[in-house]
């Protein structure tokens, strides 16, 4: 009888202990979350916010051609 209660007791504590650590886990894994969703939200609006200024650009670049010959053509003759 006293071995069973002592191992009730151990038991009880051990599971304390589990839940005392897993409990910060928990609470680290919420802060990593809300961490991640405020930089993906941050990414998002600048995102929005860049849009039409870099499709702007990126279409001026591609639009803009200027025909040139290469340095290294060379007529043979």
């Amino acid at each position: 009888m006293e071995v069973e209660q002592y191992r009730r007791e151990r038991e009880q504590e051990f599971q304390s202990k589990q839940q005392a650590a897993m409990g910060s886990q928990g609470n680290l894994s919420a802060e990593v979350e809300q961490a991640t969703r405020h930089q993906v939200q941050g990414m998002q609006s600048s995102q929005q916010k860049n849009r039409e200024r870099v499709l702007a650009q990126l279409l001026g670049m591609v639009c803009d051609v200027r025909p040139q010959v290469h340095p290294n053509y060379r007529i043979a003759a």
